[in-house]
């Protein structure tokens, strides 16, 4: 293994190979069982490489070792392997920058050597070279020689140039025929143009200038009707020609809208929609609501348990008459306890009249099939036994 290994990759590497060696298995042997190729581990035995966690994983079942604690020091490793990328990429970026200072400098110096040789002699101006302070790797950048007032025209300095021409000759960057910007955009008013006579040419009336830089239109022939303007004719062509289009559109849409809707609408005229439904949510196991239970067992309807409470009582002798109501179901019952075979309960609400009996022997318990009510007060029980006694609750 390498000498500068981190001792954290040297202790996992040196107990993956103590696994490999205590297995007896070769490294080809061990690629095939991995599915790791004979390289790959070759390259992690020998701490070039830190192995995968999948790979540490497939080690520890082919060697029969707990994944547990082998994967445990796999993560001490990783992390250590981490910071040694991070320090091994911030050396290579130093190197790099370090380089690319040094190759700045040789060229900053080449570029100084050349200014400082135009700078030996400028061009009529009499103007002295400054040496700066600052530049890239120590060099310092040379001021070019900047032209007296009376050199500031080209034309003082060189009669022989056409106006605007750029005087050649090196500049601060070493390129022949550039010195900076024009005249015009130094000076106010240098490079304007020429003023416009009051009188025009030929003692033509100044001319009025166009603020919206129009084009004048040249003048036609005597005696030559204005040629017609058949773009602004087609134009107006296509626009009508899209309206009447869309007005067609338009009808056509309402025709047939008309045409179809309206037996539709003199239908429903005759036959108003049906009321929305006002049935309330009824809880689960719950089957029926207010008429819908009136003639139905409220055990089955899911209306008895916690749904029921006793509304009314009364005795009659050993039996006991009772008043059963639900408002969730929005329905009662009368039922009778302690009864013998014979006995009868009835329910009254209103005009809805329901009745039971006890007709098993050995049953002691009757009731009712439901009536839908309001309230518990609208329903009445009473009773009848076998013996020929009656009683009703109030």
């Amino acid at each position: 293994m390498p000498d500068d290994l981190d001792p954290q990759i040297k202790e996992f590497t040196s107990q993956v190979r103590g696994l490999v060696d205590r297995s007896g298995l070769s490294i080809a042997a061990l690629a095939d069982r991995t599915g790791y190729s004979k390289t790959s581990w070759e390259r992690y035995l020998s701490g070039r490489l830190l192995a995968p966690k999948g790979a540490v994983v497939a080690l520890a079942e082919v060697t029969g070792t707990s994944p547990v604690h082998l994967t445990t020091m796999w993560e001490l490793a990783e992390r250590a392997w981490s910071k040694a990328e991070m320090r091994h990429d911030r050396t290579m970026e130093q190197i790099r920058i370090a380089q690319a200072r040094a190759a700045l400098g040789e060229f900053g110096a080449a570029e100084a050597e050349q200014v400082n040789g135009a700078a030996q002699a400028p061009r009529g101006g009499g103007a002295t070279a400054t040496t700066g302070v600052a530049g890239p790797a120590g060099v310092s950048p040379v001021i070019p020689p900047q032209p007296t007032a009376s050199g500031a025209d080209g034309r003082d300095a060189d009669p022989g140039k056409a106006d605007g021409e750029a005087a050649s000759g090196p500049n601060s960057w070493g390129l022949a025929g550039y010195q900076g910007p024009s005249r015009a955009s130094g000076r106010p008013g240098a490079g304007a143009r020429p003023p416009i006579p009051p009188d025009g040419p030929a003692g033509l009336p100044p001319a009025t200038p166009n603020p919206y830089g129009a084009q004048p239109q040249a003048p036609r022939p005597a005696g030559q009707a204005p040629a017609k303007d058949s773009r602004g004719r087609q134009r107006l062509t296509m626009f009508l020609a899209g309206l009447v289009g869309a007005l067609l559109v338009v009808g056509a849409v309402f025709y047939f809208t008309t045409q179809r809707g309206g037996g539709k609408h003199h239908g429903a005229a005759g036959s108003p929609s049906p009321p929305a439904s006002t049935a309330p949510s009824l809880p689960a196991g719950v089957k029926c609501a207010g008429a819908a239970c009136t003639g139905k067992d409220a055990e089955t309807m899911g209306c008895t348990g916690d749904l029921v409470t006793t509304a009314k009582t009364a005795t009659v002798g050993t039996v006991t008459l009772e008043v059963r109501y639900s408002k969730v179901c929005g329905a009662a019952w009368g039922r009778i306890t302690g009864g013998a075979q014979g006995d009868k309960v009835q329910v009254t609400a209103g005009k809805s009249r329901t009745s039971g009996d006890i007709t098993t022997p050995g049953d002691t318990i009757a009731y009712t099939p439901m009536v839908a009510v309001k309230d518990a007060a609208e329903a009445r029980a009473c009773a009848s036994l076998a013996s020929g006694r009656t009683a009703c609750t109030k």
